[in-house]
């Protein structure tokens, strides 16, 4: 059982407020979808809870553990709406490189996890020619080997079909059912049951 706290977090970007006096508790098995409009701060709250920005105020704690900890940073996976891959690996090299940032993975399992994001028979292929979906599948299939218990995921949704949309769906609802939580952002619907909304 695990609790995600953030108590009084406020953000500021140049003269901009993007929020302030933002609490919530977050607990194991949660599901917690953020939206907004563009600029409104979504990508920003999930940098500052995976530790990748400083807020201008406010207390970040995994449990009793805060954020720059190294048990915080452990439990968390952190996914950006840009795919961080390189056109001149594999799809495989790639999810490799990717995955052993956080843990070692067998190979087997790296293969298995793009076979269920839908890239079955892709593993070879360099990922310069891939198209757009099939790119951000790469990224997402680190999903399914990942250990960690907090899902930090920015637009997760984007360019995927909606077969793809599915597939990451029924992930999120497996990770938080066995007692992870995840935070996403969108700006499109969601299918996702017993979800939280946070308006910024």
């Amino acid at each position: 059982m695990s609790v995600l706290t953030f108590n009084n977090l406020s953000c500021q970007k140049g003269y901009n407020l993007l929020f302030d006096d933002l609490s919530l508790v977050i607990n194991s098995g949660d599901i917690l979808r953020i939206t907004g409009t563009n600029g409104s701060g979504k990508t920003s709250l999930l940098k500052i809870l995976a530790g990748l920005n400083a807020q201008e105020q406010g207390a970040i704690h995994l449990d009793d553990h805060p954020v720059k900890s190294e048990e915080y940073q452990n439990a968390v996976f952190y996914l950006g709406h840009l795919s961080a891959l390189s056109a001149e690996l594999s799809c495989l090299e790639n999810l490799k490189y990717l995955n052993a940032l956080n843990q070692p993975t067998d190979e087997q399992k790296l293969i298995d996890a793009l076979n269920k994001i839908g890239l079955q028979g892709y593993e070879e292929e360099y990922c310069g020619r891939l198209s757009a979906g099939q790119k951000r599948r790469v990224i997402l299939a680190g999903l399914f080997v990942s250990n960690a218990k907090v899902w930090l995921l920015d637009e997760p949704f984007t360019a995927l079909d909606p077969q793809g949309v599915e597939i990451i769906e029924r992930c999120i609802g497996e990770h938080c059912k066995q007692g992870g939580l995840c935070l996403f952002t969108t700006h499109q619907d969601s299918a996702l049951k017993n979800q939280k909304v946070l308006a910024l």
